[in-house]
């Protein structure tokens, strides 16, 4: 009769203890109980303990307390350690915008083309964002006060290979007048974009700003002052975009409907 080990312990859970491996940025590791596969964001310190959060293929996050032979790395159980501050690789320092730091760069001669933008708080929030990249690329953004005379703005800009022109434009959805307006501009030059909110405070998440939501206001009201009401703040409307723009730290504190359309005028612009 054959004879079997009576020891059915899984090999993670034995007395040997599994060896310790920094948790280094970009490690791959499995989380042995969900099965969770990612690679390594961050370490933290926690009342509860060290924690480690993964970043799976998808960008889905998770954390996980950092306990003994929680992981597998190359099938093999291992214990993760928060690394020394003299070993850890350090991650390439990153701009608002999401694009790789270049310290020291000093900021290009401006370019012929420019990137226009309707109004000031527009100007501001794409500086509070962009403003490295732009400076480095060396695209000037200007604001119009308002569009209603784009097509002869554009004229007089007179875009050419060598200087481009990008416009950014709000409320830019079928049958508005904004898309009226901007369908009056033809050149192979110039790029007209926008972006589906009536203003570029609607472009800031709501959960940063610290709302639910961006409350709707009915046809035929201020917008600003009747968002200033709805959250009960005090009808300044100045007071209250410098405090929505205070809450703007990264692109990761606006709407992907911004995002993609700034970014694509920059692209247009520096071809």
């Amino acid at each position: 009769m054959r004879s079997y080990n009576a020891d059915l312990t899984p090999p993670w859970k034995k007395s040997t203890p599994a060896p310790t491996v920094p948790a280094d940025p970009d490690l791959v590791v499995e989380e042995v109980t969900t099965g969770f596969c990612g690679a390594v964001i961050r370490c933290e310190k926690t009342a509860e303990g060290p924690t480690v959060t993964l970043e799976d293929r998808f960008g889905k996050h998770r954390v996980f307390p950092m306990t003994p032979s929680a992981f597998l790395l190359d099938g093999r159980p291992v214990t993760l350690v928060r690394p020394s501050a003299a070993a850890a690789p350090q991650r390439p320092a990153r701009t608002a915008s999401g694009s790789v730091a270049v310290p020291g760069a000093r900021a290009r001669v401006a370019r012929a083309g420019r990137i226009y933008v309707e109004g000031r708080h527009d100007a501001e929030l794409v500086e509070r964002v962009w403003g490295d990249d732009l400076r480095i690329e060396g695209v000037v953004v200007e604001y119009l006060e308002g569009i209603d005379d784009l097509p002869a703005i554009v004229a007089e800009f007179a875009p050419a290979a060598d200087a481009r022109l990008g416009v950014l434009v709000d409320h830019l959805v079928p049958g508005s007048k904004e898309s009226r307006i901007a369908a009056e501009v033809s050149s192979d030059h110039a790029l007209i974009v926008g972006h589906p909110y009536i203003d570029v405070w609607e472009a800031v998440k709501p959960s940063s700003v610290g709302i639910k939501a961006w409350p709707r206001i009915p046809h035929g009201q201020d917008w600003k002052t009747g968002i200033c009401r709805s959250l009960g703040w005090p009808e300044n409307t100045g007071a209250a975009w410098q405090h929505i723009l205070s809450k703007v730290h990264s692109y990761k504190d606006l709407e992907p409907q911004l995002l993609g359309r700034v970014e694509e005028l920059i692209d247009f612009v520096t071809a």
